[in-house]
């Protein structure tokens, strides 16, 4: 079973996506399950994971009724703000959708390197594991560092780090990156989507052998058993199609053993994600 671990949705509007400027044009409307559904069908995926990409309620609220909407759609991650005296309220709340898996805070627009380090926010992070959810650490090498201290501080909270951390592909391996990969996988409780890898290449131009350095570094951190897939749909249409995406993982996967392949490409995210 393939699972494609890190998708989104919205109805576009240009104030409340703001971070979609007119360098993404291809990006400025709407994307639904109607346009995913088919997609995923005729590349073989059997289901994903939306993926908020507004922080707000109201973005949770809406992935979770796509989610009821959709079977394809197999989980959430959605925000709420972790920072909130009410926290506890809150992911009760939304923890009564079983399609709630998860929760995401967009780290890598905060202008604090240390911001997952607040006191305000780490208390957030300390009542998830309690609704059984998981976080996903949405941050650049520079915030990595931080990264690393979250994990060692909740041993017993399922993270799992977006888009490798999103270092330059087109200037090649970068050892403070490798350096920080290697410590946070030293947590046995932190898992890595192998994703949102073409976006972040220069000029969004790419060989197949760009990343394999970059997905070979992950794979001997993390160990197969805590990689997952992910397109990053619809983001990755500013560097390639669905089906380019999909190819750069599988492509690489396709040279593992069979049981290794089948858990990055799908049976990793089910387990990660309580699918």
């Amino acid at each position: 079973m393939v699972i494609d671990s890190h998708q989104h949705f919205w109805e576009y509007d240009p104030v409340r996506y703001a971070w979609i400027d007119d360098s993404m044009k291809v990006l400025q409307k709407d994307f639904l399950p109607a346009d995913l559904g088919p997609i995923l069908k005729d590349n073989k995926v059997d289901g994903c994971v939306a993926v908020q990409a507004d922080q707000s309620e109201a973005e949770t609220e809406f992935l979770l009724r796509m989610a009821g909407e959709n079977d394809f759609i197999k989980g959430v991650v959605g925000w709420v703000d972790l920072r909130a005296d009410n926290i506890a309220d809150r992911l009760a709340y939304f923890s009564q959708d079983k399609k709630l898996k998860g929760v995401r805070h967009i780290v890598q627009e905060e202008p604090d390197p240390e911001f997952m380090l607040r006191k305000d926010f780490q208390n957030g992070i300390g009542h998830l594991a309690r609704f059984g959810l998981t976080y996903d650490i949405l941050v650049y090498p520079n915030q990595l560092a931080a990264a690393v201290l979250l994990a060692r501080a909740f041993p017993d909270q399922k993270f799992v780090l977006d888009h490798i951390a999103k270092p330059r592909i087109s200037e090649g391996l970068d050892n403070q990156w490798v350096h920080y990969i290697k410590e946070l996988a030293l947590n046995p409780n932190v898992s890595c989507k192998v994703s949102g890898m073409v976006t972040e290449t220069r000029n969004f131009k790419w060989q197949q052998e760009d990343f394999s350095p970059f997905i070979e570094m992950v794979l001997d951190a993390f160990g197969w058993q805590r990689l997952l897939y992910g397109s990053d749909w619809p983001v990755c249409l500013l560097g390639g199609s669905y089906k380019e995406v999909l190819a750069i993982v599988k492509d690489y996967m396709d040279k593992l053993p069979e049981k290794e392949k089948a858990g990055i490409m799908g049976l990793n995210a089910i387990n990660f994600y309580s699918l």
